[in-house]
């Protein structure tokens, strides 16, 4: 393992909750506009419906996977500016 690699992972690890914390607030947000309710149904309570749990579930990745995407890449486009060597490679 090279040493941007290694001087990364600090980076990384932060860029990672960071994500994190962020998707959750977004999902948060449009599961409440578009389902009009505080909480999205976990996939143990039986109220929802199976299209409901897997709707939100699906959001929820796909929010997660975009977030992510966006922060780590962000992450490692700063580390190139400042030491002049990408952390992937």
């Amino acid at each position: 393992m090279n040493l941007s690699k290694l001087a990364y992972r600090p980076v990384g690890l932060g860029a990672s909750l960071a994500a994190g914390a962020v998707a959750s607030a977004v999902f948060k947000l449009v599961w409440r506009r578009v389902a009009d309710e505080e909480e999205a149904p976990s996939a143990l309570e039986s109220e929802y419906s199976m299209g409901q749990v897997v709707l939100a579930a699906a959001i929820q990745g796909l929010i997660f996977a975009a977030v992510k995407a966006f922060i780590d890449r962000s992450g490692a486009r700063l580390f190139q500016r400042l030491t002049g060597s990408w952390p992937g490679n």
